[in-house]
């Protein structure tokens, strides 16, 4: 069995952890830390804890609900950091200096870049030594790169959305490098200390765009979104040019993305059909368990609970245009299950493990 330490289990991300490990066959949480809570026990903060952890005979519970919340983390094989970026950075260094693998949850090792990082977070990053080494926890793209790292960077969620639904399309060559991205997210989102604008009689009934002057996502989907142009023969001429809007819709999880690209003509002027484009993806797509291409436009609700991310592209002849429409549920997919996907790697277990859950409906 691997043991396993949630750092700051007390957040959205950390609580999902909790959820999604409960039914891990390989993984037993031995250590949670959470400085406002330290000293109470789990149960005492999830009462949910106290039914308790179903386990076949035999076998060890994945959590103790008695288990008690610490300040700092104990000894573990791997550690889940749910922490804030730059708190979580430097409880990375400590982490990796004991020898424990981490997946990082937060953003301080997703960009590559030290300098785009500190104009996009607004501080020094606490450990540019380690970005050369971490590895982009998108097992999409990254499978064979995750199996053997010791720090995995969990991609944000707005940005697997995206990422997923544009992969495609540039590594087929088949988009101008020009994008707008739509995403709509769920208030879970901001964390479990928002400000007022994420609180219900502020947020229900409500629709609100935000990050019009540029989102902290936008660089990370530019990053990846360029590599796999790149990987597949296709870089581009001149830097991608993104428009991304997220916007804060009245429900607790999901992210919808609405990605809108030019197609480029075919020799004799002609746009792919849909059919040619879908069958494209189903191709990009076909052994992957948790990306699903379907024929009809998909719903947030159809994710929810679940680590499954659901696409639809389709082509707009009369603008020459593809629109891709992807949705994710933002503390699975797009956060905790990722994070587990990505341990499931690190550990040599099938990416599924643990993560077999079909989303909730209605």
């Amino acid at each position: 069995m691997t043991t396993v330490s949630i750092v700051n289990v007390t957040s959205y991300t950390g609580s999902e952890l909790l959820r999604l490990l409960a039914q891990h066959p390989d993984f037993v949480v031995t250590s949670v830390t959470g400085r406002s809570t330290v000293g109470k026990r789990l149960e005492e903060v999830f009462p949910y804890l106290r039914a308790g952890i179903p386990t076949l005979e035999g076998q060890q519970p994945a959590i103790d609900p008695a288990l008690v919340i610490t300040e700092e983390p104990a000894q573990t094989d791997l550690a889940f950091v749910c922490l804030p970026h730059a708190a979580a950075g430097e409880a990375v260094i400590k982490l990796l200096q004991r020898g424990t693998k981490v997946v990082d949850l937060s953003a301080d090792f997703r960009l590559r870049d030290v300098v785009t990082y500190e104009e996009w977070y607004k501080h020094t990053h606490p450990a540019p030594a380690l970005l050369e080494n971490a590895v982009y926890g998108l097992c999409e793209t990254y499978r064979e790169q995750i199996r053997n790292a010791s720090l995995v960077a969990n991609p944000g969620c707005h940005t697997t959305t995206s990422i997923l639904a544009l992969s495609p399309a540039f590594a087929a060559d088949i988009i101008r490098p020009d994008v707008i991205i739509d995403s709509k997210t769920g208030i879970s989102g901001g964390g479990r200390n928002p400000s007022a604008a994420y609180h219900f009689p502020e947020a229900d009934e409500d629709v609100s765009a935000y990050g019009l002057s540029g989102h902290r996502h936008m660089p990370e989907i530019a990053q990846e979104l360029t590599a796999v142009a790149a990987a597949h023969g296709h870089p581009f001429e001149k830097a991608l040019r993104i428009t991304f809007v997220p916007h804060l819709m009245p429900m607790t999880r999901g992210i919808l993305a609405t990605c809108y690209a030019d197609l480029k003509e075919g020799e004799n002027g002609a746009l792919p059909a849909t059919t040619e484009i879908r069958a494209l993806y189903e191709q990009y797509y076909a052994n992957e368990p948790f990306v699903h291409v379907v024929d009809q436009p998909p719903h947030t609700k159809w994710t929810y609970g679940s680590n499954h991310c659901f696409i639809y592209p389709i082509v707009d002849q009369r603008a020459k245009r593809l629109i891709v429409v992807s949705c994710l549920d933002n503390l699975v997919k797009g956060a905790s299950g990722q994070a587990i996907q990505n341990a499931n790697l690190l550990y040599g277990l099938p990416e599924t493990t643990g993560l077999s859950s079909l989303g909730v409906h209605p």
